[in-house]
């Protein structure tokens, strides 16, 4: 039955409206604002509060996509409540709009839904604090460009000129300003007799009202205003709010706007649609080789570190010149190069190491991860780029305190950006294989979803994130047009279009099959809706009709198995790591692809890599092969090992410069004195005593066969390789010391945690717990109580106050009758709740009952207990 049919069942308040939702209704209320479960309410009145205040209210209009949010708004100029036709009305114009009456009921059930609107079609009401937030004031112009209503703007007027005006309006003239204001409004709400009174206005004053009609409908006047203006605040088409302003009241703007709240309604997303179309096979294999590009980007980046990167800054992150430095090493630019600086530490590979000269290094998990499987490693990457809130595109930008943003600094999380990378991607994987989007019908689509979280005023005022990009582009967008960049660097899409493995990723369904000719894109019809109050829509049951909405991020588990999923798709598209490179005479060895680690580890120290991309050409000098026998090689082993792994003969010229070095290697020994140089051959360490350059190392003869050094070992041994000698580190013992390549780690470090965009939304178990204990809350809240002669009259929540004797005897006489009693109680921490419980047994100052609010068998000292009463019988 119908609110119309039955005035008495309309509620009269949010919490009676939420009390007559089904379970399911209200778990889809605290899903969707999970703001409101933490913590749990006591009740539907508590539930009911909490969905009013203002912080709550402005976090839930900040998820209404624009056509809901354009409801939301003609609701808050409407009258309050308004009718579903009223309203229909003031979205779809004068002579109608099918495609705003078909959206209409879907924006309706998710205001509903949301708790922002309640009442039956006969009866909306929007949550008080969300009109009060929409609703036009001079401070802050309501979205539609109306301003206030004849009634609110003649509230400090003369009742003399409310006469005059009437009287002017050609209106007779009544003996009250109330019925003046009446008889004016409704003039301007007449369609017939509006256009009556606009035919006898001069063309300037029209002209002056088509300026404001659209808003802000605010203007200036002097104090002798023109005659265009006088005609106008003569017959009150335009009213004064102050001296020298005036306003145009919100019946007159609708009555020239055919009756619309807004000028271009948007029921519809805008379509994302391809711009281009490439073969699925050729997207797979560019996103394929840009994710080993990715790999290798990464790997290349923490090796440049191992022996210790660049240092903290004090106030934390890289320095500017870091930076520079590390893109130059990356051969890329400074905002590419902060990119995957971020991703690496955001994947765990890469944090400070807490020293007191602290530096960046790799951490343990680096080495775990290089011994991954490609697709692994790339796998791993990308779900840490997924989830982390840490955005690089923000790098260089300034903090609302004027700051530099710097790489692996502070002030980089941003909570949107999960959720705006995941919807990028979801939309993406909506168009068909191969098919890649503009740049900006996706940022337009993503305005549409959420135009509240972007740039410009938001329902609680200025927007802080939109005042971070000086260019005018919001937030959201700018992390979208980054999305789009990064997906692409990292091989999830490949030629702007999301690829199969990038698909898996998400979890999204394989799409469907194109037809053999797809005619020109057109938008789905829409499901037939109840268009008016004639059909009407189920009060208490808002989850149907419920609009097409953004699908939610995965959980975690669900996120590790689509993870896997897209990493099994993109491993045989990668290419396979080969045990060979191709030597050749100028002094370089090819690689023709991916090197299998042991291969790739040992040439990185025999040989300088000299460039890169589909192959990789290394480069032997001196110095490289004298890095490799620090490393404990002997020259034959490099000579096996050369000979074994690769396809063309060593070449001559190679051979001899490892012959060379080797024949020289270890000739001069550096130990601890400060630092020393023995050598058999004392025509060297002559050599050395001439030779002009040595002049800062403090070098003097001790024996025909050592030198002595003011340098320290390690400034010794750079010292004389710089001379072109090839000197080794001995110990204490005379031993030669190996340097291995062993890298420089930090202790186990976790990743950085993401900042969350408010509370997590609630699991089903969690939801479905939170109901019970709101409807048992209520239910102890709401239940009336058996009055006697001594308790003074009250109504449902207010608790008797009940001695200590009579406590214990009604709780014992309850044992006995096995009723139900309503008590007052405080917990140790002094909050105090009213619980329905049902006695089990009294004793030694407990009262072990059946709690019917917490759904469970409980103990409570009797002396916390501050009241006690029976239930009435029809509610026991």
């Amino acid at each position: 039955m119908s609110t119309e049919e039955n005035p008495a069942a309309a509620p009269r308040s949010l919490a009676e409206a939420l009390r007559g939702r089904d379970d399911a209704a209200l778990a889809a209320l605290l899903r969707s604002r999970p703001d409101l479960i933490t913590p749990v309410p006591s009740d539907l009145t508590q539930l009911a509060t909490r969905a009013g205040t203002r912080a709550s209210v402005v976090r839930a209009l900040e998820r209404l996509d624009r056509f809901a949010l354009q409801t939301a708004q003609a609701l808050a100029v409407a009258g309050d409540p308004a009718s579903y036709g009223e309203l229909l009305g003031l979205l779809a114009g004068d002579d109608g709009d099918p495609a705003v009456s078909a959206a209409l009921p879907h924006a309706l059930a998710t205001l509903r839904e949301q708790a922002l609107v309640w009442g039956g079609d006969d009866r909306l009401r929007l949550v008080r604090t969300a009109r009060e937030l929409l609703s036009p004031s001079p401070q802050h112009p309501s979205p539609t460009g109306l301003g206030p209503t004849v009634r609110e703007a003649t509230a400090g007027m003369s009742p003399g000129r409310i006469q005059e005006i009437v009287a002017t309006a050609g209106l007779p003239s009544t003996h009250d300003s109330v019925s003046a204001v009446t008889a004016l409004t409704t003039l301007f709400g007449d369609p017939e007799r509006m256009s009556a009174l606009l035919d006898e206005a001069p063309a300037e004053s029209v002209e002056v009202l088509e300026r404001l009609v659209w808003g802000p409908p605010y203007g200036q006047v002097t104090a002798d205003p023109a005659a265009r203006l006088r005609w106008l605040l003569d017959r009150g088409l335009l009213l004064p709010t102050a001296p020298g302003t005036v306003v145009l009241p919100r019946e007159v703007a609708l009555r020239l706007r055919a009756g619309r709240a807004h000028r271009t309604p948007e029921p519809l997303p805008p379509p994302v649609e391809a711009a281009a179309t490439h073969r699925p096979q050729v997207v797979d294999a560019t996103a394929a080789g840009q994710a080993y590009t990715a790999l290798a980007t990464v790997e290349e980046l923490l090796k440049d570190w191992d022996e210790g990167g660049p240092a903290v800054l004090r106030a934390g992150g890289l320095s500017v010149r870091d930076l520079k430095r590390t893109a130059v090493a990356l051969d890329t630019t400074e905002p590419v190069a902060a990119f995957w600086v971020e991703l690496a530490y955001a994947a765990g590979l890469l944090a400070s190491d807490g020293e007191a000269d602290e530096r960046y290094a790799a951490t343990p998990a680096y080495d775990e991860w290089r011994e991954l499987p490609a697709a692994e490693r790339w796998a791993l990457l990308v779900t840490a780029w997924l989830t982390a809130t840490r955005t690089a595109g923000l790098i260089g930008g300034r903090d609302a305190k004027d700051r530099t943003l710097s790489a692996l600094g502070p002030g980089l999380d941003r909570s949107a950006a999960p959720e705006v990378r995941h919807r990028v991607l979801t939309l993406l994987a909506a168009l068909p294989e191969g098919s890649a989007p503009s740049h900006d019908a996706v940022l337009a689509r993503l305005h549409w979803e959420r135009p509240l979280r972007g740039g410009g005023r938001s329902a609680a005022g200025p927007d802080a994130s939109a005042t971070e990009d000086r260019r005018g582009e919001d937030l959201r967008a700018r992390i979208a047009r980054w999305t789009l960049s990064e997906a692409e660097m990292l091989g999830i899409t490949g030629r702007g279009a999301l690829s199969a493995h990038g698909r898996a990723l998400i979890g999204a369904p394989e799409p469907a099959p194109e037809p053999a000719r797809a005619p020109e894109p057109r938008r789905p019809a829409p499901e037939p809706e109840p268009t008016g109050p004639g059909d009407k829509l189920p009060v208490h049951h808002v989850t149907h009709h419920r609009p097409a909405l953004p699908p939610p991020a995965l959980s975690p588990a669900e996120q590790a198995t689509a993870t896997a999923a897209a990493a099994r798709l993109l491993a045989p598209l990668l290419p396979e790591p080969l045990d060979h490179v191709l030597l050749q005479a100028d002094l370089t060895a090819v690689a023709p692809g991916p090197l299998q680690r042991p291969l790739a580890d040992m040439l990185g120290v025999l040989a300088d890599v000299e460039s890169k991309g589909g192959a990789t050409v290394y480069r032997f000098t001196p110095g490289s092969v004298r890095r490799a026998l620090d490393s404990g090689q002997a020259a034959s082993d490099l000579h096996a090992f050369l000979a074994a792994h690769s396809r063309t003969p060593v070449p001559q010229p190679l051979a001899y410069l490892i012959d060379d070095v080797a024949r020289r290697h270890g000739h001069l020994r550096v130990g601890a004195a400060s630092a020393y140089v023995r050598c058999d051959d004392d025509a060297v360490l002559n050599e050395i005593l001439a030779d002009k350059r040595a002049a800062g190392l403090g070098l003097r003869r001790l024996a025909p066969t050592v030198l002595a050094a003011l340098a320290d070992p390690a400034g010794l041994l750079e010292g004389l390789r710089a001379m072109g000698f090839a000197p080794a580190a001995e110990s204490a013992e005379g031993d030669v010391l190996i340097a291995r390549a062993d890298a420089r780690r930090t202790p186990p470090r976790t990743p950085p945690a993401p900042v969350p965009d408010g509370p997590p939304v609630p699991d089903d178990t969690l939801l479905t717990a939170a109901v019970r204990a709101v409807r048992a809350g209520d239910l102890a809240a709401t239940t009336p109580r058996r009055t006697s002669a001594g308790d003074r009259p009250g109504g449902p929540g207010e608790l008797p106050r009940t001695t200590a004797a009579e406590t214990l005897a009604t709780m014992q006489a309850a044992v006995l009758t096995g009723e139900a009693l309503w008590i007052g109680y405080v917990n140790a921490e002094g909050g105090a709740s009213q619980r329905v419980i049902a006695p089990v047994r009294v004793e030694g100052g407990f009262v072990t009952a059946y709690d019917h609010t917490a759904d469970e068998v409980r103990t409570y000292p009797l002396h916390r207990i501050t009241g006690v009463a029976e239930l009435a019988e029809d509610e026991g």
